[in-house]
């Protein structure tokens, strides 16, 4: 697999792997040894770039995820970047599947939260760190400036931010450049394609995470797809009802005829057009399944012409679409 650049110098595979779904979000978790070998089986294909968070666990253990990606890539550590995220945990007292997130970032907060990463992580320091959400009660400068101490130190080598705005990144890039944004986009969620002048601007890479609209977008689900009432948030998304499954039969008819004209699949065509779009897009696909994880590495070898990208957004922005799962809701401290 090729390699792309986020900001100034943080070389990472075209195709990234989201580990979220590994441990949380997405039924019951994977087995421990299944997962480790389908991670370290990415990194034989080729991803270098490996996405978690501290708080993607279980219900048994909240930080799983990031200690299955501390044991899985301690072999291959100086061969790969590890990206983790700080500042938010649920609202465990909500009965939804996808609890509201409740955003902390208090310097002492962060200071704790990247020493008990790095422990979990079974590393040195941390490739890229991103505020998971922005913390209102906290100015973003004064997040900064931890990430600028932290970086001094060692703990960590570049920092981002996560589902913010461009005041947000303006702000927050004048007191410690930030590397790189990570934040929901697909072809059917490009309501941050506003940010791309920003980021071309002060040279901040895009992470796209849910680039195939949590799966929607592979085409290998129909009204007969069920999903666990108690721990898959898919049950709870709107693109994956009987309505927008009807809704969206436009768009997967028309990632089924450019996948035949690309001798690709849907879910290739729909990574490729935001690879060709612009060169600092990194998609993250999450996946369980090695098959998958061979097509998703797959997609940055199709290539789509700049008047291909150009024809295909046109078409997107003429199609009825159903809404699309757009995130957990933010509440207050309490």
């Amino acid at each position: 697999m090729r390699n792309r650049t986020l900001g100034g110098n943080l070389t990472v595979s075209d195709i990234g792997l989201g580990c979220m779904g590994l441990s949380h979000a997405y039924g019951a978790p994977t087995e421990q040894n299944e997962a480790i070998r389908l991670i370290q089986q990415a990194v034989d294909m080729g991803y270098t770039f490996f996405d978690t968070a501290e708080v993607y666990g279980t219900p048994d253990d909240p930080h799983q995820n990031e200690m299955l990606v501390g044991e899985a890539l301690a072999a291959y550590r100086d061969k790969v970047v590890i990206a983790t995220k700080f500042g938010i945990r649920f609202d465990m007292t909500s009965t939804q599947v996808n609890k509201p997130l409740v955003p902390d970032s208090r310097p002492e907060i962060i200071r704790a939260s990247v020493d008990a990463s790095l422990k979990r992580l079974k590393t040195d320091h941390i490739d890229l760190y991103y505020q998971h959400r922005v913390d209102p009660n906290i100015p973003i400068e004064e997040v900064a400036g931890v990430m600028s101490d932290l970086i001094k130190e060692g703990k960590i080598t570049h920092w981002g931010l996560s589902e913010a705005n461009e005041e947000t990144i303006r702000r927050a890039h004048a007191v410690c450049p930030i590397t790189a944004i990570q934040n929901r986009y697909s072809m059917m969620a490009r309501w941050h394609e506003t940010l791309f002048p920003v980021l071309e601007e002060l040279n901040i890479g895009y992470v796209a995470f849910s680039p195939l609209a949590n799966g929607f977008l592979s085409a290998k689900y129909d009204k007969n797809s069920k999903f666990e009432a108690k721990t898959d948030y898919r049950s709870a998304m709107p693109q994956f009802t009987a309505e927008g499954i009807d809704k969206n039969a436009g768009l997967l008819k028309l990632l089924h005829q450019i996948a035949k004209d690309k001798e690709a699949t849907p879910a290739q065509i729909s990574l490729a057009w935001m690879l060709c779009k612009k060169p600092y897009i990194v998609p993250i696909p999450g996946t369980r399944n090695t098959g998958r994880l061979a097509e998703n590495a797959g997609a940055a070898d199709v290539t789509l012409t700049k008047d291909e990208v150009k024809k295909l957004d046109m078409a997107l922005d003429a199609l009825e679409m159903s809404e699309v799962f757009g995130g957990s809701r933010i509440c207050k401290m309490k």
